[in-house]
């Protein structure tokens, strides 16, 4: 790989997520080491232990939820983070300092 460069990445659902998180638990109770799992699944360990992290015991249904409502509050927080800007510039002309 050349300098500078960086490997493609792919983004996943969080189903297929799950998924591999359960192909992944298979593997290793049949003794294989987390290492080899990680290859075989193609992804690199450290993304193994964030997705199991995040997403560590979730149904399918769950994690579509999860991501929801993640939509969701990002959603409502940029209102918040809108309407508080909208108010203080309003502030600011009532008070006559513009």
């Amino acid at each position: 790989m050349e300098k500078g460069t960086k490997m493609a990445r792919k983004r996943y659902t969080a189903e297929q997520i799950i998924t591999k998180l359960r192909e992944a638990e298979v593997e290793l109770a049949k003794g294989q080491t987390t290492p080899v799992v990680c290859k075989k699944l193609g992804i690199s360990d450290q993304t193994y232990y964030r997705w199991r992290k995040e997403y560590g015991g979730l149904r399918v249904d769950q994690a579509k939820r999860f991501k929801q409502l993640e939509q969701e509050n990002a959603r409502l927080k940029k209102l918040v983070a809108d309407l508080s800007l909208d108010n203080s510039i309003l502030k600011e002309v009532s008070s006559g300092n513009f």
